[in-house]
């Protein structure tokens, strides 16, 4: 919750990013989607997505940071591919990835 309240936000298309610098050895973050989304099942849906393109990039994320990713309506009809590369450029906007992904 302190994330959202004082993290600094990124927009997608697809969804949001929140950050915020902590005092951590590792990077965290968490998944959620909204009622907006859809059904249940869109938002689980969702979140699977969201968790399955973080996991490919989550090794490249530079430590010491919480980060709350939002799903937002059109993720729904998106595949994993598009989902990671908004994630991609929404990490290299809020300048979190330790090297740059090769495109």
């Amino acid at each position: 919750m302190r994330v959202r309240r004082s993290g600094k936000s990124y927009p997608h298309p697809l969804l949001v990013l929140i950050i915020q610098k902590v005092n951590h050895p590792l990077s965290r973050f968490a998944v959620t989607a909204g009622i907006s989304v859809g059904n249940a099942v869109k938002r689980n849906r969702a979140k699977r997505i969201i968790r399955a393109a973080l996991r490919e990039l989550i090794q490249d994320i530079k430590p010491g940071y919480n980060g709350v990713l939002i799903a937002r309506k059109p993720l729904t009809e998106s595949n994993c591919r598009e989902t990671k590369e908004a994630l991609e450029s929404l990490f290299r906007k809020a300048e979190i990835l330790l090297t740059q992904i090769n495109e």
